[in-house]
């Protein structure tokens, strides 16, 4: 108690001083928490997404590009294929499922996906689970002008069943390109937590035959997405695609190349990772600072304390507890920040990509950082710590005046 009793009168006497520190401190366990938690829920996240296709069929060029732009409707098509080639993986025995999209089209900045109903009906998103539409909608007819928006989408837009709507042309929104069809709301996707979520699905031929679109291309699609039989026919279609032929890609294994992309930014994380190191660190050096230049007023309250009977080790163990309650408080205080730094970054990866980052899911970082900041403290409370310890009382018993 007596010890308790000490570090709190001494934390309220230099109340400025802790605040200030324990605000670097929360800085730096919140950067932390948080860099560490998107990189691994995003990285989580991104490949349970691609758990519904095994590879993408698309024009010759990036695999990358290829992946982005068809599974999480990212970037640019590299370029279009014709329905022939749709066919002709649609056929392959190692195929179990083969689903074409095209795109080219958006609502107010909401990509527009043209495809066919076995998206619905011969697709798991996740095992046991098929995108399937709110109570009250049902799913497009395949030529009809309708459409089946996802639950992300309609909330932005404020869409609901019945609504019309006309498409714009071009993957960025231009109020100048809008198009004269219109198109009726027949359904909206139960939330997938899926890029699904962020786009509006109409059949492909609507895509192809819109008016502004070339004609000589009114067969032609974006990608195929593929589910695979099994791992083996994935590396022979490969073969057969990418290394005999020179027209075509097959983006394959599509976990392995988003993995790859992981690895190539990982030097982002690791700057800000290191960026809370360094004011971690510094927020440590600033608790040794601050109780350090404090000693010399408080050198007489240490001397009375001595001369009543505290011992030396109750000195240096009240001044080491005081620098790790100032690392406790910051990393009380960093969860505050770690809370709003998450949400803000989750909104924008939903609202840019579709995946969901979830606040509340556990990692042993979030325990592991506030009690590195705690230790770090501590042992910055070392040095002027051993300086009270050492500290001579009849000096500092003397008369003031």
């Amino acid at each position: 108690m007596t010890l308790l009793l000490i570090v709190y009168r001494s934390l309220r006497q230099h109340a400025l001083s802790t605040v200030v520190t324990a605000g670097s401190l929360a800085l730096a366990g919140g950067l932390l928490m948080t860099v560490w938690m998107v990189k691994a829920q995003a990285q989580k996240s991104f490949l349970q997404t691609t758990t519904a296709f095994d590879a993408v069929l698309g024009a010759r060029g990036s695999k990358l590009q290829l992946v982005l732009n068809a599974v999480f409707h990212l970037e640019a098509s590299p370029g279009n294929l014709a329905w022939q080639d749709y066919e002709f993986i649609r056929r392959q025995p190692a195929v179990q499922a083969a689903i074409p999209i095209a795109v080219g089209d958006n609502l107010r900045g909401y990509r527009i996906v043209g495809t066919i109903p076995g998206l619905f009906s011969d697709v798991e998103y996740a095992p046991g689970k098929r995108y399937e539409v709110a109570p009250g909608g049902r799913l497009f007819a395949g030529d009809a002008k309708e459409a089946v928006v996802g639950s992300f989408a309609a909330g932005r837009l404020g869409l609901g069943v019945g609504d019309t709507f006309h498409p714009f042309h071009g993957l960025a929104y231009d109020p100048a390109a809008q198009h004269a069809e219109t198109y009726t709301v027949v359904g909206i996707l139960n939330p997938t937590n899926t890029p699904l979520d962020r786009v509006i699905l109409i059949p492909i031929k609507g895509v192809q035959t819109m008016s502004g679109h070339d004609p000589r291309a009114a067969t032609d699609i974006s990608a195929v997405l593929i589910k695979l039989r099994s791992p083996a026919a994935g590396f022979m279609l490969d073969i057969m695609i990418n290394k005999q032929g020179n027209r075509l890609t097959l983006a394959y294994p599509i976990g392995a190349i988003l993995a790859d992309l992981f690895s190539k930014i990982s030097w982002f994380d690791r700057v800000l990772a290191l960026v809370a190191y360094i004011v971690a660190l510094v927020a440590a050096a600033s608790v040794l600072a601050s109780i350090y230049n404090s000693m010399n007023a408080r050198k007489r309250d240490i001397a009375i304390l001595r001369s009543l009977g505290a011992r030396r080790r109750l000195v240096f163990g009240s001044v080491v507890a005081e620098s790790a309650c100032i690392g406790a408080l910051g990393a009380a205080a960093g969860f505050g920040v770690y809370i709003v730094l998450f949400a803000a970054v989750a909104r924008i990866i939903r609202a840019q990509t579709g995946v969901v980052l979830s606040l509340a899911e556990l990692h042993p970082v979030l325990a592991l950082a506030p009690a590195g900041l705690i230790i770090l403290c501590a042992l910055g409370g070392v040095v002027p710590a051993a300086k009270a310890y050492r500290l001579p009382v009849a000096e500092n018993l003397a008369p003031l005046s």
